[in-house]
């Protein structure tokens, strides 16, 4: 059986090669209120697609005010057999900076190896494993498959508890396979075992009715800029550990980093310092991160000899598997107010939060993943946490709580760069994951 498995995924790789291709093609970029059209073309083409490997019910689900359509394909289990949901996600991040891409971001090009392109594996390849393992199957999988296609989850996910919430029925599923993660290397399988959770805060601070003269007013009239760089200055120590009390830390999984090997990954210059103590798996996986994300103040370009009277930031904070995102955004909150200098007036505007997520990947399911994917890949299954952060995967365990969560990657791995310029997918693991998935559906079959 395997053999034949094998054999049908190798069969359909090169359709479902250009599928991929082409759905790249697509600048479906949510956060970008331009690329609407973009968007709708992308969850079009994605439901043609199920629709062409005999899918019986395939919709384009956009029935929230606001929010980005979501492509829904179905296949009934057969008698006496569980049900597998399928998740991927069709938007995409910007492309950002044009002149740092080595080929067009939308327009996917093969070097060494690897598919350039926007969403080549942030989120897109999850669409085209899902289209492997099905066409492999001849649209007739041997376990009921529901897949949902996802189109907002590059800006957080907003509307999905509700779209939980009102299609309920139609996405109960004894698993649900989530295939938006990465490998740690390639070559080698992950199941994603926790994931951060992440929140924010707008922090403004204001010291003067207007701007002054820094020669006449300063050293003895603080400004604002000066007072937030040192407030920014207070959510790390010396060595770089985050110091706002009340975030909650967890156990990282086994699996981890060699430092020369995240270094190179991570880009860092020679000689520039890691941050925080223990292993980098533990930072990375199971302790809070705390990150400057934005300041509003003056262009170098632009200055004057003038203190600045307003000066605003965003903080991002990043929160460990088992720790609350609300109680952590509400610590943060604290520690600014707690440690504004010089007595400035200070405003403080909580943004968002995303739960994290911890699973104990035990179980029938989790065995049988463990199985498909390390015969697909030639190697055992490793279970690792990541720092990133996926509120939509905490919305899923709360919305179905009885079913088994696997988190996997259709090819990424940690050189994939998503949200960065040159995204790239790893085109020996994406068959790899291909025929994982393919595998699977036939190891969940009671």
């Amino acid at each position: 059986m395997n053999h034949d498995l094998r054999q049908a995924v190798r069969r359909v790789l090169p359709t479902v090669r250009a599928d991929l291709e082409a759905l790249v093609r697509i600048s479906s970029v949510s956060a970008d209120p331009g690329s609407f059209d973009e968007v709708r073309r992308s969850a079009e083409m994605t439901a043609r697609l199920f629709r062409n490997i005999g899918s019986p019910q395939v919709e384009i689900l956009d029935d929230i005010e606001g929010g980005q359509p979501a492509v829904l394909a179905r296949y009934a289990a057969p008698p006496g057999q569980p049900t597998v949901l399928l998740y991927a996600h069709h938007d995409v991040q910007p492309a950002g900076d044009l002149a740092g891409w080595s080929s067009p971001p939308f327009q996917p090009t093969e070097r060494d190896g690897r598919l350039y392109g926007r969403g080549t594996a942030d989120d897109k390849a999850g669409i085209a494993a899902h289209l492997a393992a099905l066409r492999a199957y001849s649209g007739r999988p041997p376990i009921g498959v529901t897949v949902l296609v996802e189109g907002e989850e590059e800006i957080g996910s907003p509307n999905l508890t509700t779209f939980l919430d009102r299609h309920q029925d139609k996405l109960n599923a004894d698993v649900i396979l989530l295939a938006d993660a990465d490998n740690l290397t390639t070559g080698t399988p992950c199941l994603t075992t926790g994931l951060r959770g992440t929140t924010s805060c707008v922090v403004e601070l204001r010291a003067l009715q207007r701007g002054v003269h820094s020669g006449i007013y300063g050293g003895a009239a603080p400004d604002a800029l000066t007072a937030l760089c040192r407030l920014l200055a207070t959510l790390h120590d010396e060595q770089g550990n985050v110091t706002v009390e009340g975030l909650g830390t967890a156990t990282a999984p086994a699996g981890g980093f060699c430092e020369a090997g995240f270094r190179a990954e991570a880009g860092l210059l020679d000689g520039v310092h890691l941050l925080g103590r223990g292993s980098i798996s533990e930072r990375l996986w199971a302790r809070p991160a705390a990150t400057v994300l934005a300041i509003d103040a003056t262009p170098v370009d632009a200055a004057s000899n003038t203190l600045t009277p307003t000066a605003r930031a965003k903080v991002g904070l990043r929160v460990a598997p088992g720790d609350d995102a609300v109680v952590a955004r509400q610590a943060l909150a604290r520690h600014l107010r707690h440690h504004t200098p010089w007595g400035l007036h200070i405003t403080v505007t909580e943004g968002e939060a995303g739960q994290p997520f911890v699973v104990d990947a035990q179980g029938p399911a989790f065995d049988a993943a463990r199985k498909a994917y390390g015969q697909a890949y030639g190697s055992d299954v490793l279970d690792i946490g990541s720092g990133a952060s996926m509120p939509f995967i905490a919305a899923f365990a709360h919305a179905y709580p009885d079913a088994a969560i696997l988190i996997v990657s259709a090819g990424a791995d940690g050189d994939s760069r998503a949200h960065s310029v040159n995204e790239s997918l790893h085109l020996a693991d994406f068959e790899h994951a291909c025929l994982a998935e393919t595998l699977l559906l036939t190891e969940l079959r009671r």
